[in-house]
């Protein structure tokens, strides 16, 4: 899908691809090659374009360093994304991205500038993630589950479907509809982002490899830029919104309110029912957390250490029970190379429990839910002894 925008003397052409197309391939590389601009500019960032251009990214992947940046769901849910475009890519033998890697060689070859226009895929996701509701964040989280283990195939002339502007606005509404604000995240923001960046690029022709979803959205704005309209400054889409004061308030509350009521079981029920509370908070925190490690397949240690430090990290809104024992896991069962090789290959069921690196995440994710969820059993039962 090809368009051309002659706008304030410049030719800009988009090219709107789907992510794993053969036919993408072919038709970004004879546009390049025929059009010979003098700007290629592609829908990827930084880590990205080294992730499918770097052959060595593997033996640099750290994943304690990864959790000591906080950034533990954020792989998880990059991973399912990027592992559900390869399964639909496989029976037309293109990995995701393989087209704007042949903007990039034929762009090389021919000595065209290349410019990486898209934002940041880290701060998409933590934008995507903080401006969701509650009830938006669970139905994220139930939509990246969903996509981890669908079984779901695609046929070569299904994916070229994708590119077909009915079908690609039916699956817009689909995701305005259900989830608002990752729609606006997702496809509005990074419209505005990558027409932005597209129209900064230097050079009177300038050829863009875009997903074909974006197609509308980044021609309308560049239109907007052309006639010198109001504009979006795009470096206020590069911020994380910052978590509310309530968010940070209920933070504190609910340690705070803890302590309280076992401090009151003390005063008005002896040490006898101060003593129960206490008991109560550490079994069902350390049950909970230690149970969902073992169901994650945790090192014993990890297991161990998930009992041990649940009850205490429910009280400290700075470090979760998720993070100490994914580093414990992390540390005891090293990933190899193989995992790192494998990675994306591997988010399936079995490759959780098989894949180090994925069961480090798995471990971090059911530890930390478990120790969430045990923290309301363990309040209402703490209630419960005093209100006797």
């Amino acid at each position: 899908m090809n368009r051309t925008l002659t706008l304030n003397g410049r030719t800009i052409t988009l090219i709107g691809t789907a992510h794993i197309s053969a036919e993408s391939i072919t038709e970004v590389e004879n546009t390049i090659k025929e059009l010979k601009p003098d700007c290629v500019a592609v829908e990827l960032d930084d880590k990205r374009a080294d992730s499918i251009t770097n052959k060595e990214k593997y033996s640099q992947f750290d994943i304690v360093q990864v959790l000591k940046r906080n950034e533990g769901f954020l792989l998880m849910a990059n991973l399912i994304l990027s592992s559900f475009q390869r399964r639909m890519g496989q029976n037309v033998g293109v990995k995701p991205g393989d087209e704007m890697l042949a903007g990039m060689n034929v762009a090389k070859e021919m000595g065209i500038p290349v410019v990486l226009a898209d934002r940041a895929i880290q701060i998409t996701l933590k934008r995507a993630w903080a401006k969701n509701s509650f009830w938006g964040k669970c139905k994220l989280l139930s939509m990246l589950i969903a996509s981890a283990f669908s079984k779901e195939e695609f046929s070569a002339e299904e994916i070229e479907d994708i590119k077909n502007k009915n079908e690609m606005d039916s699956m817009m509404n689909e995701l305005a509809d259900y989830l608002p604000a990752v729609k606006t995240v997702l496809i509005d923001e990074r419209n505005e982002y990558l027409a932005t960046k597209i129209w900064e690029s230097k050079g009177n022709s300038i050829v863009a490899v875009l997903g074909a979803g974006h197609l509308d959205g980044v021609e309308e704005y560049l239109k907007k830029l052309a006639a010198s309209e109001s504009t979006t400054n795009i470096e206020d889409y590069n911020v994380i919104p910052k978590k509310s004061p309530v968010g940070k308030l209920i933070g504190w509350l609910i340690p705070a309110a803890i302590i309280a009521l076992i401090v009151a079981g003390f005063i008005y029920g002896g040490t006898k029912l101060g003593s129960q509370m206490i008991l109560s908070w550490v079994l069902w925190n350390g049950c909970c957390a230690a149970l969902l490690t073992l169901l994650a397949a945790g090192h014993p240690v990890t297991i161990l250490v998930a009992f041990v430090s649940a009850p205490i990290t429910s009280l400290c809104p700075f470090i979760g029970c998720g993070f100490v024992t994914a580093i414990v896991q992390a540390i005891i069962c090293k990933p190899k190379v193989k995992d790192m090789e494998t990675l994306q290959d591997d988010v399936t069921l079995k490759g959780f429990y098989t894949n180090r690196i994925l069961r480090v995440l798995l471990v971090f994710i059911l530890s930390s839910l478990g120790s969430s969820v045990a923290t309301f059993v363990s309040g209402a039962d703490i209630i419960g002894k005093l209100v006797k």
